[in-house]
């Protein structure tokens, strides 16, 4: 499903990834050699076909306790979904149509917000957040997009690419959004460091592994984005 692991090179930090589902969470970025245990499907279900499933839905039992084994955080974006507006899903990582077997797989199933479970849909051009090194993916400030590392092998870089582009990680609208959102309040002193952790891991692990922490606003108040509001 990972191309030759991004192209089969392994830099020593890291974006959406794992670690920090601290137990996915896409990141630790921080990451986790798995899902987090779940709780039994039933032992018995009807045959794994596209005409039984979509009636026998059992993945949506478990949401709760897949937002509790990730914290909260969306396995793509790396950041906290909330309990009452935030439209956590269960994403099949490998497809329900194409993969049926595996519907009812809990190693097969990612917490995800519904926006990026949407626009992943299907497709298979997307990187596994529970296979996904620590500094694949990399923040640019002040700018906060998302990038392919510059250590990564040519095809590593294309497999983070296609991921970002199939996921819409620098979408203005929403992930870009919701980064400069959260840098934002923690610029404004809204929030702490270890509050900004918490909820979107991702932006601390690229702010320390760049060594920005102490910088941050000022660098950040270069780029022009407003503070306020």
């Amino acid at each position: 499903m990972i191309s030759g692991r991004a192209g089969g090179t392994s830099p020593n930090s890291g974006v959406l990834r794992g670690d920090s589902h601290r137990s996915v969470r896409g990141a630790g970025r921080f990451r986790p050699s798995g899902p987090p245990p779940g709780p039994a499907l039933p032992s018995r279900h009807p045959a794994t076909n596209l005409e039984t499933w979509r009636s026998h839905s059992y993945w949506r039992r478990i949401g709760s306790k897949l937002h509790a084994g990730y914290g909260g955080i969306c396995a793509y974006s790396c950041h906290w979904i909330p309990y009452d507006t935030g439209a956590d899903t269960v994403e099949h990582f490998r497809p329900k149509d194409t993969y049926p077997a595996e519907a009812y797989e809990w190693a097969n199933y990612r917490l995800v917000c519904a926006t990026l479970n949407g626009r992943k849909g299907a497709y298979e051009d997307v990187l596994d957040p529970f296979q996904i090194e620590n500094g694949w993916f990399v923040i640019d400030f002040p700018s906060m997009l998302v990038k392919p590392s510059s250590l990564l092998a040519p095809g590593g870089r294309q497999d983070v690419q296609a991921t970002i582009d199939r996921l819409g990680l620098n979408d203005e609208g929403t992930c870009l959004k919701s980064r400069v959102r959260w840098l934002t309040d923690y610029c404004l002193d809204d929030i702490t460091l270890d509050y900004l952790r918490k909820h979107a891991p991702f932006i601390v692990a690229e702010l320390e592994r760049q060594d920005l922490v102490a910088t941050i606003r000022e660098v950040f108040n270069v780029c022009g984005y407003s503070m306020e509001g």
